[in-house]
């Protein structure tokens, strides 16, 4: 089971024992620790060392939040609740969310980056604080939060023995002579000759480590070097060009001049293409590719095949680290260095064109993304949304600055989702949505599929008066501009929102509609046959068992020929009920299997949770009604982020309230209790593995027969004929 988001160590950590261990002590002590420091001391180095010492201490894990890309104060919260892993479909605020979540554990969050948002961050820490006692806060920035109980750990810059062995190290790992050292600072010997003869001794690169005031990412940086100077070299360039390189700021601390110092020596040593790429490469928020850095910073100055090339030369440097994602190698300037070359683009009079290009390509990569998740690549899509999406938000955030950019954060909104709903972020969705459609716009088709999305989501968020007037905004607005296809989405979505609300003739009516205009304007993907999923419901609720199931089974016939696999899911869920309907426990839990591990892939929480109190059904139904128990309460915490308001139905309730009861006779209300607090107590990942790793008997219909629930498909059957909606 997985307890902790905190990313793997890239490279020998060195020095800092002493303040590792007061870190450590202090986090025992305090429920808030803050570290402070001037860029570059080392901050999340240590933090994250030290959260890793501590892991054991908390028995529901070690989360990271990387706040240092957020663009917006208003994520904060989403982006707490993403590094937590939470989603939530309701509509509690994030923060409700993110106490509601915390209250029950113990756990450690490490909040990095938290600096420009110190404002937002304050009052929520303070909130979190007093709703989980079982909750530490290890924060991590260049000033305190200043919240009652704070320890606040001022990292200082490295002392003379660390720091020479860190710079040694890194001399080491740079791939270049290596000056001579003794074994006393860097731990063994290191000897090696120049290429003009020369040999540094102990005392130059003791020099060199004072004059960079210990700081280790100073230090880093002139180790990278070392492959191209000396250190006596590196001496004289940094003596030099002190003065220039701080740009005069008279007054500056010495530490904030010695850093500039470092990284505008370093960026003096760069070629001016290199310099050019790092200029532009600032406008970036979190990971990239190198297909997004040829696109947004290539030019007449830096040609396409040149970036991969100077991009190299950054890498080599340690100005731009390398990170392994799921969806593929990305890259990452580092803050101190972005904030450098931010100032240099700024100054070249080219960071509103750079802001737009950023925007373009994100814009392109979305609707890359809509396209694509209708096919077999829709993982790798919901894992490249993953890792692009602090630059997603970076674009919308530019397009809702300008008012005249509206339909561009419209646009952009919209197409996105697939992301809100299919990748379980209804509510960051929500408040994009909201922003861009308060803006006025002349872009009619922008405004209407940013309509039909909002509806959507609010939907799923069980907030049936925002659907109902968004969707009635799109369909008159879609009628008088002749736009059949945006009419056709806010006739579907109202047709699920009916579906939601037990009015199944009206369900199935519109549906119906919606699903004839598609035909008619040849539209299929991903939204045309979850529409078919829908109608198939519409039809199981009322009886229709044959008609849902034919539906269902030319949706998977559909998505295995697209390589389609979220909407897959939701038609396996159908027919997995029509075969434990039918008494096919095996071939039920078989196609549940599936589904759950899907839903979980994409983290649709909706889905996810339906096929589980399914497949509790279906265990129970197979003769054990302990572990049909146990899924029950594995699903509870689920549901907290889904909404049990929304899924009121008792339609989408029967199967939960059909397997409480079978469960409940056989266990008694003692045992059958014991069980569901087992299964409350599991993580979402482990419950997942539970449900996917239980094994019942391989004879069909094994365990007691299930009561078959539909009354006009089976009028025989009196037990159904007692249940008021399954």
């Amino acid at each position: 089971m997985r307890r902790t988001n905190l990313p793997a160590e890239l490279n020998i950590f060195v020095g800092r024992a002493a303040e590792q261990d007061r870190l450590t002590r202090l986090l025992g002590e305090s429920r808030l620790v803050t570290v402070v420091g001037v860029g570059g001391v080392g901050k999340s180095r240590l933090a994250l060392r030290a959260a890793r010492t501590v892991e054991k201490r908390y028995a529901d894990g070690v989360w990271l939040a990387d706040l240092s890309v957020l663009p917006d104060p208003e994520l904060v919260a989403f982006a707490l609740a993403e590094a937590l892993g939470l989603t939530d479909h309701t509509l509690r605020t994030p923060v409700e969310t993110l106490t509601d979540h915390l209250a029950e554990r113990r756990l450690l969050l490490v909040m990095d980056g938290f600096e420009h948002l110190v404002e937002e961050c304050a009052p929520l820490v303070r909130q979190m604080l007093e709703h989980a006692p079982g909750l530490t806060v290890l924060a991590v920035g260049r000033r305190p939060l200043r919240v009652d109980g704070e320890a606040v750990f001022t990292l200082a810059p490295m002392d003379e023995h660390d720091a020479e062995a860190l710079f040694l190290e890194r001399a080491a790992a740079s791939g270049g002579p290596t000056p001579a050292a003794s074994a006393r600072t860097a731990g063994r010997a290191r000897t090696a000759d120049y290429a003009d003869g020369a040999s540094a001794d102990e005392s130059a690169v003791r020099e060199l480590c004072r004059r960079l005031d210990g700081i280790p990412l100073a230090l880093e940086l002139a180790a990278a070097r070392m492959p191209l100077l000396t250190v006596e070299q590196m001496l004289r360039r940094l003596g030099d060009r002190f003065w220039l390189l701080t740009d005069g700021a008279r007054g500056a601390l010495p530490r904030h001049q010695t850093l500039r110092t470092a990284i505008g020596w370093s960026h003096e040593l760069c070629t001016p293409e290199e310099r050019l790429l790092w200029a532009r490469l600032s406008v970036f928020a979190g990971p990239f590719d190198l297909e997004a850095v040829e696109y947004v910073c290539a030019g007449r100055e830096l040609p396409p095949e040149r970036v991969m090339d100077v991009l190299g030369g950054l890498l080599a440097q340690s100005l731009v680290v390398r990170e392994d994602t799921a969806a593929g190698p990305r890259y990452r300037i580092l803050d101190t260095v972005s904030d450098y070359g931010a100032e240099w683009l700024t100054a070249l009079g080219d960071t509103e064109r750079m802001r737009r290009r950023h925007r373009d390509w994100y814009m392109g990569l979305a609707t890359w993304c809509e396209l694509e998740w209708f096919s077999p690549r829709q993982a790798e899509v919901a894992a490249c949304l993953n890792a692009a999406l602090p630059n997603l938000r970076a674009a919308l955030e530019l397009s809702l600055e300008q008012p005249d950019e509206a339909h561009l954060a419209q646009h952009l909104a919209g197409t996105l989702w697939f992301a809100w709903v299919g990748c379980g972020r209804l509510a960051e969705g929500r408040h994009w949505l909201d922003r861009a459609l308060a803006l006025d716009s002349e872009h009619e088709d922008a405004r209407l599929k940013a309509l039909w999305v909002l509806g959507y989501v609010a939907i799923l968020q069980g907030d049936a008066t925002a659907a109902v007037a968004a969707l009635h905004e799109c369909g008159e607005r879609a009628r008088s501009v002749g736009n059949p296809l945006a009419e056709a989405y806010a006739t579907h979505r109202m047709g699920c929102l009916a579906l939601l609300s037990d009015d199944m003739p009206r369900a199935e009516e519109l549906i119906g509609r919606a699903l004839a205009a598609y035909r008619e304007l040849g539209e299929l993907n991903s939204n045309v046959l979850m529409g078919q999923v829908e109608l198939a419901l519409a039809r199981v609720f009322q009886g229709d068992l044959e008609g849902a199931v034919a539906l269902c089974v030319e949706v998977r016939e559909v998505c295995e020929e697209r390589g389609e696999r979220w909407t897959r899911a939701y038609a396996l869920y159908v027919l997995a009920y029509a075969a434990w309907t039918g008494g096919d426990h095996r071939e039920a839990r078989t196609l549940l299997t599936e589904c759950v591990g899907i839903n979980h892939m994409f983290h649709d929480l909706v889905g996810l949770v339906l096929a589980i109190e399914l497949l509790a059904l279906v265990t129970a139904s197979e003769g054990d009604p302990t572990e049909a128990a146990v899924l029950q309460g594995a699903a509870l915490p689920v549901w907290d982020s889904v909404g049990l308001q929304l899924f009121g139905s008792g339609h989408f309730n029967g199967a939960r309230a059909l397997c409480a009861r079978q469960a409940g006779e056989v266990l008694g209300a003692e045992r059958y209790g014991a069980s569901v607090r087992e299964g409350q107590g599991l993580s979402l990942d482990a419950a997942v593995d539970r449900a996917l790793s239980v094994r019942r008997p391989a004879t069909r219909g094994a365990g007691p027969r299930a009561p078959r629930p539909f009354r006009t498909a089976f009028p025989e059957n009196a037990e159904a004929r007692r249940l008021p909606h399954w």
